[in-house]
């Protein structure tokens, strides 16, 4: 005998208003320790977003990683298992991000680093990154010295994830470029003196030396290094690009040269740049919720993981449910189909062999001038 279920057209009525179950995204960041000035300001974004994401209620889960690679595992493990994440966000720092891939892969929910990895997708399918890749940050520095003669480069770097991965695109490059890097010098995120790492460097001579740093703590050789009487140019990547650094650097890191995303000058692009229009959409949302001047590279950033996101979850909701293992493996497919999504900081393409997506319309070169950032012409 077959039951026949009847269903009454109040229990129908309440069924359909029940509200759609939230896609919940786990965002990690450094709120605390030598990554804050970058960590914060990826935080502060998620205040001034939609409160949708793909067309579904959104929640998001943030957390503070101290800068602690340690840390930011723990924390990804507990948003996969007592949280039930959708997607990750995260983290900051080079570090931090590369310790919550393990977990990405391991548990298999997508992941958005903020930072940028370097990991082949073939190993870690699960991990993405919005943040500028290294090697065009580099290469875009690494044009400029070569244009203009340059045959010796020093290097100064933490010593960590992130100065290893900065160290080997400068060799990468200056291998091309046809220059020698004549040190590799590292310190400590929270070291408070670089002495003897800067007297080595200019004892090498060189006619530039980059640095291989971020945040508040990449003040500190350079200043170091025009305190030593240093003269020739100092190099950086876009990880150093927020107020505090400027703050901190003061006159010592006036004229500066920068590799970033284009985000910081968006009113100096021209109108036919196609990240312009989200980087004037950006500063005014952002600048709306924390004031005028507030804008920021690393708050862009979090804008970017944002809109791939945005897309690719109202792919994935069409195949699946979210909350269960299907709604995540669909999109981290549909993350894999993002295809030429304008951002604030760049425009994004990804493939199975790449999980980046930037490219040179990503990365502009920038000058310190008067304690601002110029675009370098």
């Amino acid at each position: 005998m077959k039951l026949i279920r009847t269903v009454t057209l109040p229990a129908l009525l309440a069924a359909l208003s029940l509200p759609a179950l939230a896609v919940k995204v786990g965002v990690i960041t450094a709120a605390t320790g030598p990554g804050a000035s970058l960590g914060i300001p990826y935080k502060n974004t998620f205040a001034a977003l939609p409160a949708t994401l793909g067309g579904e209620p959104v929640s998001y889960i943030i957390l503070d990683d101290a800068t602690d690679p340690a840390n930011a595992a723990r924390l990804a493990r507990k948003l996969v298992s007592e949280e039930q994440v959708d997607l990750i966000i995260g983290s900051g720092n080079v570090p931090t991000a590369s310790a919550i891939s393990f977990v990405a892969s391991e548990t298999k929910t997508p992941q958005i680093a903020l930072s940028p990895l370097t990991g082949e997708p073939a190993k870690n399918p699960w991990v993405y990154s919005v943040s500028l890749p290294t090697t065009l940050q580099v290469g875009a520095l690494a044009e400029h010295f070569a244009a203009a003669g340059g045959k010796q480069m020093g290097y100064i770097g933490f010593s960590d994830g992130w100065g290893d991965q900065a160290y080997g695109a400068l060799m990468e490059h200056a291998a091309k470029r046809g220059f020698q890097v004549t040190t590799n010098e590292r310190f400590a995120r929270l070291d408070t003196s670089v002495n003897s790492q800067v007297l080595k460097v200019i004892g090498s001579k060189p006619e530039a030396v980059m640095l291989g740093v971020s945040g508040t703590p990449g003040a500190l050789p350079h200043t170091a290094l025009v305190e030593r009487g240093f003269k020739g140019k100092i190099y950086h990547t876009a990880a150093i690009v927020n107020p505090d650094f400027l703050r901190i650097g003061g006159k010592a890191v006036e004229g500066a040269l920068v590799a970033a995303g284009p985000v910081i000058v968006a009113e100096q692009l021209p109108e036919s740049n196609p990240v312009k229009k989200q980087g004037l959409e950006f500063t005014k949302a952002y600048e709306a919720k924390y004031g005028a001047g507030s804008r920021n590279s690393f708050a862009a950033y979090s804008w970017d993981a944002y809109l791939i996101a945005d897309r690719a979850v109202a792919a994935a909701r069409r195949k699946a449910k979210s909350g269960t293992p299907e709604f995540r493996q669909a999109l981290r497919d549909a993350l894999e189909q993002t295809s030429e999504l304008a951002g604030a900081q760049g425009v994004y393409t990804m493939s199975p062999t790449d999980h980046a997506g930037s490219d040179k319309r990503s990365v502009v070169l920038l000058r310190i001038t008067n304690g601002a950032w110029m675009l370098n012409k």
